[in-house]
């Protein structure tokens, strides 16, 4: 049996109808940019949120570079985050003309640790831009209480948490902006690049918009830059977004069996969910001190894993200025050695999922001790 990491063609087979038509809709228009397509998606994806604006842009990292700018970023500016996530997160401050100041994670989230940011908080900082890695919320009480006290902004990356929860309540509704990618492999994905950033701020929203499009169409009050979304794209998400709660509930369904089915296997760690908090298993990452052959075992198996992410950022040469020691994040330093994620999507089989698990179980029984 092969078991894909993910399958967004299983995933089309079961819309077919719906993204076919679509997508003949934008070519009849010849609706290719910006348009109705795209205006539909800005609404229903506020609307979902609960927020007032949703400005669409080319990717999620042009969304965070936008947000970042709009918010006044200047140079020599800090913003802290953290220490593990993708690059797109940090390198941005930087483009942005800011610093990166990173902050280890939680043990038991993957999240930036909230009991650490303050200890980072310096004159120079602006603000904070907590992850929601692999579909999980950070400790936003904590977060928020940070940045209220110390003046700063805060911008939730929820590239991957569409439809995650704290206490109730989205993630991307906190913070003074969030920003959503919708790569195709997100749980609420384009068929190429495509993002946005949501806020409740009038004149933020209009800045950015007016940014992403060159500074305005016909009269350009700024020097911008082009990051829309097509139409083409726009057009899918509109008819994915009605399943998006289906889709999310499946990937909890599979996140639970791999939790029945895996507890007490060896030395895995399988994923801990924070108090009050929503997973919605963007990724399903589990632990263990022999990742590395356990990834090969699974491999030989016909079983697709994928490291999300092999290394932290602050190891990596791009931040080699910054002179970060495995000491400075000792838990997402090591997180970094034996983190594994499985497949997970709406479209996982139970047959599927259960030849997965067995070979994780003949690994650990000693079927995989010479892989």
């Amino acid at each position: 049996m092969k078991v894909p990491f993910v399958d967004l063609h299983a995933q089309y087979l079961t819309i077919k109808p719906e993204i076919d038509a679509a997508i003949a809709r934008v070519i009849a228009e010849s609706s290719y940019i910006r348009g109705p397509h795209v205006d539909a998606f800005e609404q229903a994806w506020a609307k979902t949120l609960g927020m007032k604006h949703c400005v669409s842009c080319a990717n999620g990292t042009d969304a965070l570079y936008i947000a970042m700018r709009g918010l006044g970023l200047k140079p020599g500016d800090e913003v802290i985050t953290t220490a593990h996530s993708w690059i797109s997160t940090t390198e941005t401050i930087t483009q942005a003309g800011g610093r990166v100041v990173f902050c280890d994670t939680d043990d038991e989230t993957f999240t930036i640790d909230a009991r650490q940011v303050e200890s980072k908080v310096t004159p120079r900082t602006v603000g904070i831009i907590p992850v929601h890695l692999y579909g999980q919320p950070c400790d936003m009480d904590a977060i928020m209480a940070i940045a209220r006290k110390h003046k700063l902004w805060v911008i939730e990356d929820c590239a991957q948490a569409h439809l995650s929860r704290y206490k109730g309540r989205l993630t991307g509704t906190f913070g003074h902006a969030a920003t959503f990618s919708f790569y195709p492999g997100k749980n609420l994905g384009a068929y190429g690049d495509a993002g946005c950033l949501v806020t409740n701020d009038d004149q933020l929203a209009d800045w950015c918009a007016t940014y992403a499009r060159h500074g305005g169409k016909g009269e350009h009050v700024m020097e911008g830059i082009n990051s829309r979304l097509d139409g083409l794209q726009a057009a899918i998400l509109n008819v994915k977004l009605p399943h998006l709660a289906a889709w999310t509930e499946a990937r909890r369904a599979v996140a639970a069996q791999y939790d029945q089915r895996l507890k007490g296997v060896g030395d895995l760690r399988l994923p801990g969910i924070g108090p009050d908090r929503d997973h919605v298993y963007h990724l399903y990452v589990i632990r263990t001190e022999r990742r590395d052959a356990l990834k090969k075992h699974l491999g030989d198996a016909g079983i697709a894993t994928v490291l999300n992410y092999p290394k932290a950022l602050p190891f990596y040469p791009a931040y080699a200025y910054l002179g970060h020691k495995p000491q400075d994040f000792p838990v997402a330093y090591a997180h970094q050695s034996r983190i594994l994620s499985l497949p997970i999507y709406p479209e996982l089989s139970d047959e599927m999922l259960g030849y997965v698990t067995e070979a994780i179980k003949g690994f650990f029984a000693g079927d995989g001790r010479t892989s």
